[in-house]
């Protein structure tokens, strides 16, 4: 792998911080020499990913048997979106609460300002 070239942005940084060429980076210039190998990820799996996750058998008994696993999707469903409301009244509660301490805090000691 080839150093990098004298244009290159990062060149040009390291160079203004003191870097010498032909010198590893660090303090006793004992690090890299070249640039760390870089290429392109086209695929959106992780990085070490090498191929892609075998599907789960649960969604081939979806589609072998709709009519059984229809009203357990639903329901799954109605869970998650239940789940969800009660979350976000939650939340809500939690910020209420903290509005009213906040409003309780300036009464006590700016009592002419609230």
């Amino acid at each position: 792998m080839a150093a990098i070239g004298s244009s290159n942005v990062g060149f040009q940084l390291l160079k203004k911080s003191g870097w010498k060429e032909g010198t590893g980076l660090g303090a006793q210039e004992q690090g890299r020499l070249e640039p760390v190998e870089t290429r392109v990820k086209n695929n959106k799996r992780g990085l070490g990913s090498k191929e892609p996750k075998p599907k789960p058998k649960a969604e081939d008994d979806v589609e072998n048997d709709p009519q059984k696993s229809k009203p357990d999707m639903q329901s799954k469903k109605r869970a998650k979106l239940a789940a969800k409301r009660i979350r976000k009244m939650q939340e809500e509660e939690k910020r209420l609460q903290e509005k009213e301490f906040e409003m309780a805090f300036f009464r006590e000691f700016w009592p002419d300002n609230v």
